[in-house]
């Protein structure tokens, strides 16, 4: 009997071949699922590597900022150093672009013929082998009237080294007749011959009446912090700050005896004229005893001027006249001449 090849013979038709459509679903949803998981994994995976690559390199900014910083404040520190040993400094060797730090850089650049900036740029940073390192823009003109504030009150402190050199008071002693009054540590003051005085000098000015005055007040080292002070003031963005400086009637340049407030004015005009201004103290300063209250300081200045396209460069002998004024000190007279 013909089976058909049902049962005998090859089969007609595999029937492991033959696909149940329960089965092909349940295998298509498998598959489906597998795909899913593996989309959802590859996600994972990219998303998990793009954070790991953030975190790593926001890592290496936030490293090289700190180490940015801190080689900052290693190069300040060791210009604060080189500073203490010169006698310029005298606050702490703590790496921090203080106002101290400024004053302390002026004090360097007069005494070396540098631009007066306060500041460590390019041409201080070279003569001291260091990095320039220019205090934030945020607080540079604030710094700025503080240094030169602290110019010229001249604090008469000693060194952190010198401090930190010195013995611990011991508790002794001595009978007050053989107590010898203490010496300043200032540089004695240096005099050149006296000349014949100018019309600027020999003007009586109407000011505050001045006082004897002392070696301390007019010890070479004061003045010339004075004349930093001075040079720094015209640098200052309160236009006119320098007018300070001056008595209450001042013999000005050629232009007579004028009043304090006349100079300021003046000072504007010039501002005006020449909004862009570097200073710096060319050579030495000269002191030179008038009487007993009064000194000529003499210094040549250099200059560089600017106003857009227009400029101006040279060199003039500076010449002030001062004299005490209760703690301080103030001009009375002032002229220049330019340097042959």
């Amino acid at each position: 009997m013909d089976t058909g090849g049902g049962f005998g013979g090859s089969p007609k038709h595999d029937l492991r071949s033959q696909r149940s459509p329960l089965r092909d679903g349940f295998s298509s949803g498998k598959s489906a699922q597998r795909s899913a998981f593996d989309n959802n994994y590859m996600t994972m995976r990219s998303v998990f590597l793009v954070g790991a690559i953030a975190f790593v390199v926001a890592g290496s900014v936030v490293a090289k900022e700190n180490a940015g910083v801190g080689g900052a404040e290693e190069n300040v520190r060791a210009v604060q150093s080189k500073l203490a040993d010169e006698g310029c400094y005298f606050g702490e060797i703590d790496g921090a672009y203080s106002s101290d730090f400024s004053t302390a850089l002026s004090r360097y650049q007069i005494r070396n013929g540098l631009s007066i900036t306060g500041q460590l740029d390019a041409e201080t940073s070279k003569a001291l082998n260091a990095k320039p390192a220019i205090a934030p823009s945020t607080a540079t003109t604030e710094q700025s009237s503080e240094t030169w504030r602290q110019l010229r009150k001249h604090e008469r402190r000693k060194s952190t080294k010198a401090r930190q050199s010195e013995p611990a008071p011991t508790e002794t002693s001595s009978p007050a007749d053989n107590e010898t009054p203490p010496t300043g540590t200032d540089t004695p003051i240096q005099t050149t011959p006296v000349e014949a005085r100018s019309s600027a000098e020999s003007t009586q000015p109407a000011s505050a009446p001045p006082v004897a005055a002392t070696a301390g007040e007019f010890s070479t080292d004061r003045l010339r912090d004075y004349v930093a002070a001075f040079v720094l003031a015209g640098l200052d963005k309160s236009v006119g700050a320098e007018a300070e400086f001056f008595a209450d009637r001042v013999d000005y340049y050629d232009q007579g005896v004028m009043d304090r407030e006349k100079i300021r004015q003046d000072l504007k005009r010039y501002d005006e004229r020449w909004p862009e201004r570097h200073f710096w103290v060319a050579g030495k300063v000269s002191v030179e005893p008038q009487s007993e209250k009064r000194v000529r300081v003499t210094f040549p200045l250099g200059f560089k001027l600017r106003n857009g396209n227009k400029q101006s460069s040279g060199k003039v002998n500076k010449t002030l006249v001062v004299e005490p004024a209760g703690d301080d000190l103030q001009i009375v007279a002032v002229n220049e001449h330019k340097a042959g």
